[in-house]
């Protein structure tokens, strides 16, 4: 999108949820893969563009949280982008150790709900065209 089409000119613009809070998507800017999703608050948000630490909002602490502060494992930020909706952000990152509290590189680690050569492992009994309750009648 354009700069010249962009609705989004400031912060405000952007559609938080009823918290004030919008959810950030951040990527490894070398590999492209997905680290992590947290939130922000505009605090968060306005406190990362300026100083390229990516930082969040802890809705279970209720406090700013700047990666890598304690852990060492910190996110400098490349880019920001906002999705087409202006609902979501994206950081592009340069990732220093693990992205996960977990301790790895991402938080996307779990066994996987669905791959290209598997069935829904978790609800195998569904198919296209079904209703959960329909499906739950077996």
């Amino acid at each position: 999108m354009s700069s010249e089409t962009d609705p989004v000119t400031t912060l405000a613009d952007l559609r938080w949820n009823e918290q004030g809070l919008i959810p950030v998507v951040v990527q490894d800017n070398s590999t492209g893969e997905v680290l992590m999703m947290a939130w922000a608050n505009e605090e968060a948000l306005q406190y990362t563009l300026e100083t390229r630490k990516a930082t969040y909002w802890s809705r279970s602490r209720s406090e700013l949280w700047t990666k890598g502060l304690t852990s060492g494992h910190v996110q400098h930020v490349v880019a920001v982008f906002h999705d087409c909706d202006a609902d979501t952000i994206l950081y592009v990152v340069e990732q220093t150790g693990a992205a996960c509290h977990t301790n790895t590189k991402t938080c996307f680690t779990a066994r996987p709900l669905l791959t290209p050569d598997s069935q829904h492992p978790l609800r195998n009994d569904l198919r296209y065209g079904t209703s959960i309750e329909a499906s739950s009648e077996h």
